[in-house]
């Protein structure tokens, strides 16, 4: 039986988390422009648009993650097209995290008042100058805090990546705890790996909101 050292467990949860923290950076940066054009549409004066914006983003929003790894792994290569679990967890992260930023900005878009867009409307502006110079400038203020807080959920949620092969922390892990019977302390390393990477944004998200002062009244 092979043994492994407390140094051999640490190193390959290293490795792990980086592959995690790849997989969190790749799909928030892709998901959030995917995001802010689905907002766009979600906000558009057209109700096709807007109705095909809310259907995506309800889909996503309504499904499992899991679920949506799974129809994108198995139906691509079940569609006869080989695909990586690297590629599957990325299309489905992205995906995911598309859905939740453009409602998250969404919201911050309404949340500024009618007055602002029919100022910008008497100036004579166009809808894109609305949007570029008035508004969402003015929703950006806002929509920090809520989206650095998101990013807390876009890393726990590259754990599921793990169900489709995808060696980030929790797979490997659970490979850790299978070769040494320990299981309680390897998946206490795994938890202590995603709190030093999860609670520092929630903190930076709460200082964030705290300095922009738009913290909600409770």
């Amino acid at each position: 039986m092979i043994r492994f050292t407390l140094g051999d467990i640490l190193n390959a949860l290293c490795s792990g988390m980086a592959w995690t923290l790849a997989l969190s950076g790749i799909a928030f940066t892709c998901g959030g422009a995917a995001g802010f054009g689905v907002m766009l549409l979600r906000i558009s004066p057209l109700a096709l648009p807007r109705r095909a914006a809310t259907a995506y983003i309800e889909f996503f929003q309504g499904t499992p993650l899991l679920m949506q790894l799974f129809i994108i792994f198995f139906g691509i290569s079940l569609a006869g097209y080989d695909i990586s679990p690297l590629a599957a967890a990325v299309i489905g992260l992205t995906l995911y995290t598309s859905a939740y930023l453009a409602e998250i900005w969404r919201g911050c878009v309404d949340a500024l008042p009618e007055g602002q867009w029919e100022a910008a409307s008497c100036l004579a502006m166009s809808r894109l100058q609305q949007l570029r110079f008035v508004i969402l400038p003015q929703a950006l203020r806002i929509a920090v805090p809520p989206t650095v807080g998101f990013s807390v959920q876009v890393v726990k949620g590259t754990a599921v990546a793990s169900i489709i092969g995808f060696m980030e922390m929790t797979k490997v892990g659970s490979m850790l705890a299978n070769a040494t019977y320990k299981p309680l302390m390897v998946y206490g390393l795994v938890a202590l790996g995603y709190f030093s990477v999860c609670f520092p944004l929630s903190l930076a998200a709460r200082s964030i909101e705290r300095s922009l002062h738009v913290s909600r009244v409770r």
